[in-house]
């Protein structure tokens, strides 16, 4: 990109949420600059540099490097987290909490247009995670940046996916306590779109959307449902109740947070509305049966 293009910055590209953000810009032809760094995937670096994004070395925990980043950008739309992806230093509090917090004032200082911040839906359970993300709501709010909060649910592709055991394709599938949390389970991409809808869009401004999939399903209706399309019989991997509760008493931040979020599954799941979403954004949820099938 050439000196003093305005361009959207992305924090957290090379995740999976990330990679999506920046692939769908580029597609609406956006210049994009991805925040990387030294330790980053080389696979992932590439494929953004082959999509035409440019990458600048930082972290969310050196404040300079944000400044730096910031530079000529007119939006911001961070989505990295600690939780999937981990290097040296790297906490709920080092990044989650206190970088976000960083990238809030470095994105002020630079005259950003438009932050996109995402986060989840509140949860009753309180934990170090939610305790975060709450604190960098509150202080994104109070910044005097234009900003958009996003608050997609469980991604599909993390919970119903083999990284938490739900495995189709070795006949089994993890469930936290009885599994009977409803939850609209909501995919990587339409979430990516979302974030995107938001840019150059003036209703989007001050605005917090939920996001989540076309129907409220329990982990236990969602296995029935995998049954139902593979036409075999899933082997259940069940994670007791009292196993979840010792998690989310512990010391360890990141475990009693997954703990929190498993037990949404095990009970109280997750209820949202995104009839804001889909009038704003035009936020049109692909059916759960999509990711389904692809697991068959």
């Amino acid at each position: 990109m050439k000196s003093g293009t305005v361009m959207d910055l992305v924090v957290g590209a090379t995740g999976i949420l990330g990679g999506a953000i920046c692939r769908l810009l580029r597609e609406k032809g956006r210049p994009v600059r991805a925040l990387v760094r030294e330790t980053s995937d080389p696979a992932k670096l590439a494929a953004l540099v082959e999509a035409g994004v440019e990458t600048v070395v930082g972290d969310l925990k050196d404040p300079a490097s944000l400044r730096n980043a910031c530079r000529d950008v007119g939006a911001v739309l961070s989505t990295a987290s600690s939780t999937l992806s981990r290097a040296d230093g790297d906490s709920i509090d080092s990044v989650d909490l206190q970088g976000q917090t960083a990238l809030v004032a470095a994105a002020r200082d630079a005259g950003v247009g438009h932050l996109v911040y995402v986060s989840f839906p509140p949860d009753p359970a309180g934990f170090p995670l939610q305790d975060a993300k709450r604190a960098v709501e509150d202080r994104i709010r109070s910044s005097g940046l234009p900003w958009t909060i996003l608050h997609p649910t469980h991604f599909r592709e993390v919970w119903l996916g083999p990284a938490l055991g739900f495995d189709p394709a070795q006949g089994r599938a993890r469930v936290f306590g009885e599994g009977l949390g409803p939850i609209r389970w909501v995919a990587v991409a339409d979430v990516a779109a979302a974030a995107v809808a938001t840019l150059d869009n003036p209703q989007a401004l001050g605005r917090t959307f939920e996001l989540g999939g076309p129907e409220s399903l329990s982990l236990a209706e969602v296995i029935d449902r995998m049954e139902a399309l593979s036409g075999t019989r899933l082997e259940r991997d069940v994670v007791p109740l009292e196993n979840l509760h010792a998690m989310l008493s512990g010391e360890d931040s990141l475990l009693r947070s997954f703990a929190a979020l498993m037990l949404a599954c095990a009970r109280h799941g997750c209820a949202i509305d995104s009839t804001e979403a889909e009038r704003v954004l035009g936020f049109r949820p692909s059916p759960l049966s999509d990711h389904l099938r692809g697991l068959v």
